[in-house]
């Protein structure tokens, strides 16, 4: 199997733990009176997604082909109970976990992986699925409730990261040209309704648009995550030596973490960061394109799309490219269910390079 993808997904998991540190210590100490208090649920993270990606790497991934509709059902309940009464966690207006004996859980970061397995068994059932009308509703309505279900909490970055994941599969898989174009007019147009929807976004939006017109409220965010960059330079001001993290730079251990990056080691080490990244995006989808089965490139294509959509939509944010929104930078921001689901998926995919040395088969 293609080993240099495990060694580079341990890396930036790795790195992400000393970048969660750097990022973190600070308010750790003020609000939990540790300063190594994320610093350790990292560390647990990273050593429970490795076990899981060891498991998944040595497991054939064939065998995960009967029980898609059992992933996503799951990933579904996850989603709903979000919104049970002192089951769901609330934090900054939005329900996004669940809290059991003292563990949270982000239902998201599992569902939109549990709906790649779904589309993965249609496809790898019948490759001619998206030939028929019947084949592209089912991966349409399958997605789009996990979308509702994402946006009801609400969470708009994972809603477009889970529509564009749709998306890609659908072009991948072979959708025709014509029915592919007609499906982004409704996509592109529910965009700015779901901004005007809610009055927080606009906000967002006014504030993308000129953060300068209100630097205290909606757009202090990004103001001082132009600053950590800027203040980067070329090389950085040193790593640990970030001061955005002083209470500054809100998240800045999860959704913003580029920036304290940034800031500490310049567009140099930014570039490097990406390069690597950049690696494992190129080498999932080369392992999709020269997988033996449809099964296995669906689910290939879907596990690095979603990757990939997360990585560039965290960067477009914290650069002030798209308005704010909250998505960590998976492998580093802090979060446990994400690093653990994330390094668990590389793991599938590393199965998927070892089985492209057999013969190519037809599937059952």
């Amino acid at each position: 199997g293609d080993v240099l993808l495990l060694v580079l997904v341990v890396l930036l998991a790795v790195y992400g733990v000393i970048a969660v540190y750097s990022a973190s210590n600070y308010t750790a100490q003020i609000d939990y009176g540790n300063k190594y208090y994320y610093f350790g649920k990292q560390i647990i993270g990273v050593v429970l997604g490795a076990a899981a990606m060891i498991f998944t790497a040595n497991f054939d991934y064939r065998k995960y082909k009967k029980f898609g509709i059992v992933f996503y059902a799951v990933g579904l309940i996850l989603l709903m109970l979000v919104f049970v009464p002192k089951l769901g966690v609330e934090s900054y207006g939005a329900k996004r976990w669940i809290g059991i004996a003292g563990i949270t859980i982000q239902p998201s970061e599992i569902a939109k992986f549990a709906y790649v397995f779904l589309v993965a068994g249609i496809i790898g059932n019948d490759p001619g699925a998206l030939n028929t009308f019947k084949g592209i509703i089912k991966v349409c309505i399958s997605g789009g409730i996990v979308c509702l279900l994402i946006m009801c909490e609400p969470n708009m970055s994972v809603t477009m990261c889970v529509g564009l994941t749709m998306l890609t599969l659908l072009f991948c898989c072979g959708l025709n040209g014509k029915i592919f174009a007609v499906l982004l007019v409704p996509i592109a147009l529910a965009v700015p309704v779901l901004i005007i929807a809610e009055p927080y976004r606009l906000k967002r939006l006014k504030a993308f648009l000129n953060p300068w017109e209100n630097p205290k409220g909606e757009g202090y965010q990004l103001l001082q995550s132009l600053y950590a960059l800027g203040s980067g330079n070329v090389f950085g001001v040193g790593l640990f030596k970030s001061r955005q993290k002083y209470r500054f730079l809100p998240f800045a251990e999860s959704d913003f973490i580029l920036a304290v990056i940034g800031e500490e080691t310049g567009l140099f080490g930014v570039l490097l960061l990406f390069a690597v990244i950049f690696v494992v995006i190129y080498k999932g989808y080369k392992i999709a394109g020269k997988c033996n089965n449809f099964y296995g490139f669906t689910l290939c294509v879907g596990i690095t799309t979603v990757y990939a959509v997360q990585v560039v939509i965290n960067a477009l944010v914290v650069t002030g490219s798209i308005p704010p929104t909250g998505l960590p930078l998976p492998l580093i921001s802090a979060g446990n269910t994400s690093i653990i689901v994330f390094m668990a998926m590389f793991g599938v995919v590393y199965n998927i390079s070892k089985d492209n040395k057999s013969p190519i088969y037809i599937d059952d």
